[in-house]
């Protein structure tokens, strides 16, 4: 009993001096606030391999139940840890997993895809017999970089393929929130700035009022011509306020300021928590299905002391993984993630306040915007 005792103690010392050592690093970068939004603390230490792709993240999120396609992406995923310890001859296990869910476990991944989509599910799992058979001739000459690029060319595959299985919009929206625009689905948003090109995936599965509130305002051609109005060195660029008094987005339908409120999926639940952070709700170590764990991760700013007073402006959070490691950390829960940033990495990490964004379009999934009901 003692010796599980100081087992804890021990565990708890590290965990608030690992607490205090991020908190201080945040206290030192987060200085302005806007409109009194301030996180008011990073990052604990990483809790076990978080994921930190985008793209990943968003597979993960997806409401499928299919064991099959969950092997066969983390066996590709899989590969870059290898890589990363040119542990070359591991990769052959990778892809004999991946192939034994290709071949024999094939009837499993089309199990789940409906009949109508059967011919797309069988063309993209030849593809990707196919594709494995090329990464592992690349393999072969140890090509680090074409191994990388062919790795990820497969794993979009594999999101195609996991797309196919998605059928229907996985809950309702309560009714309190249908005066406003809702995402029942995925969009796809590019915006051009002045440094260059970004392009967003928001998530209507995860965030259906929130990314439904950011595609409508893009639509809407809000934010053209706007600028990013706050930037703060590994954290946060912020964008979305408008000129003049208003802080936010004021509809002209009815000339009110139009409120969104806080809206976080927890893995595992059925339905989004509206209206109270998760730390309101003592749920401290859930864990969101779209997490701050990506660099370029889109959540929608709002008051300090209002989770539910957000409206048009937005922030990308400039994730560094030394500084605010991945894993459970006190953004998550606290704000309303919505979307990922998957091309521009470049580019958002030359922006700052006083840069613009010149247009901003829906060039994907806009048939899933859901219009308010008045």
């Amino acid at each position: 009993m003692n010796k599980k005792k100081n087992i804890f103690l021990k565990c708890c010392k590290l965990w608030f001096s690992n607490q205090a050592l991020t908190f201080l690093l945040t206290v030192t970068v987060f200085g302005a606030s806007f409109l009194g939004w301030q996180p008011q603390a990073a990052a604990i230490l990483a809790q076990g391999d978080a994921v930190t792709d985008p793209r990943a993240i968003l597979q993960y999120s997806l409401p499928i139940e299919n064991k099959s396609v969950r092997k066969l992406q983390k066996s590709l995923e899989d590969i870059s840890n290898q890589l990363r310890g040119k542990r070359w001859k591991n990769i052959g296990k990778d892809l004999r997993d991946a192939n034994s869910v290709l071949g024999y476990g094939r009837d499993k991944l089309l199990a789940s895809i409906p009949e109508d989509r059967q011919p797309q599910a069988e063309a993209l799992i030849d593809r990707l017999t196919t594709g494995i058979e090329e990464i592992r001739e690349i393999i072969d000459t140890k090509d680090r970089e074409a191994t990388y690029i062919k790795r990820r060319e497969l794993l979009n595959l594999v999101g195609d393929l996991e797309e196919l299985m998605v059928v229907g919009y996985p809950f309702e929206v309560p009714e309190e929130y249908n005066n406003l625009p809702q995402l029942l689905g995925r969009a796809t948003v590019e915006m051009e700035t002045n440094k260059g090109d970004l392009t967003v995936i928001v998530d209507g599965y995860s965030a259906p009022v929130n990314g439904g509130n950011f595609v409508d305002l893009v639509n809407r051609g809000f934010y053209d011509g706007l600028d990013f109005n706050r930037a703060e060195d590994f954290y946060i660029l912020q964008a979305g306020d408008p000129p003049g008094e208003a802080d936010g987005f004021i509809d002209p339908k009815t000339n009110e300021y139009r409120a969104i409120p806080i809206e976080v999926l927890v893995k595992g639940d059925e339905l989004p928590v509206y209206g109270e952070t998760l730390e309101e709700l003592g749920r401290y170590l859930d864990v969101p299905a779209i997490p701050f764990n990506s660099y370029g991760a889109m959540a929608l700013a709002r008051p300090a002391n209002d989770p539910n007073g957000g409206s048009s402006q937005f922030f990308f959070f400039k994730f560094d993984t030394e500084i605010t490691p991945p894993g459970y950390n006190l953004m998550d829960g606290r704000y309303s993630v919505f979307g990922y940033l998957v091309e521009g990495k470049e580019v958002l990490e030359e922006l700052t306040a006083g840069d613009k964004i010149i247009s901003a379009k829906v060039i994907d999934g806009i048939d899933n915007l859901k219009e308010p009901v008045s």
